[in-house]
């Protein structure tokens, strides 16, 4: 072997300093910022197949067809109490009171139960909504209607039942 060969080896063949070298010069690439670049792949897209709103609320019809039924009877009783307990000038206008109180919450949480399909739990809210209607509206109606103010100690949990229905949408 030459003074050549032996001088080539130990700088630069040998184990010890090629990976000296290499280390080198990655260090040096990667402070300059000369290091090659790694080839990014295109993003993937991902398509959503979305479901149409009547099939997410199919397991919940139910609740569609309540609210129908208390949109309806929400009219109804309006117009019962239009034309024959608001006329009434011998009715107490406490009683009044109470059954336009009545019918402006049933009217508002008829738009909660029609919307309770959609919530992620909807059986809790729209179980709330009823037990809402049910006892908060019921009890001013019949207060309102025969003047009887046996109900009026569930008209409280009744608007409990409200507010739970609507944090339950939250959910």
């Amino acid at each position: 072997m030459s003074w050549d060969g032996v001088f080539t080896y130990l700088l630069f063949d040998n184990p010890v300093s090629s990976a000296s070298v290499a280390i080198i010069k990655k260090t040096g690439e990667f402070v300059v910022g000369l290091a090659p670049k790694q080839k990014q792949q295109p993003p993937t897209v991902i398509k959503m197949d979305m479901e149409p709103l009547w099939k997410l609320a199919s397991s919940s019809r139910c609740f569609l067809r309540l609210a129908g039924i208390s949109g309806a009877s929400a009219v109804i009783l309006g117009a019962y109490g239009a034309h024959s307990i608001l006329p009434d000038k011998e009715k107490d206008q406490n009683l009044k009171n109470a059954f336009e109180t009545a019918n402006r919450y049933h009217f508002f949480h008829t738009f909660g139960l029609l919307a309770a399909p959609m919530c992620r739990y909807p059986f809790v809210s729209g179980g709330f909504f009823i037990l809402g209607l049910a006892m908060f509206c019921g009890s001013c109606y019949y207060t309102a209607i025969t003047g009887d103010n046996r109900l009026r100690r569930i008209t409280p949990i009744g608007g409990t039942c409200f507010i739970m229905g609507w944090l339950a949408m939250v959910l």
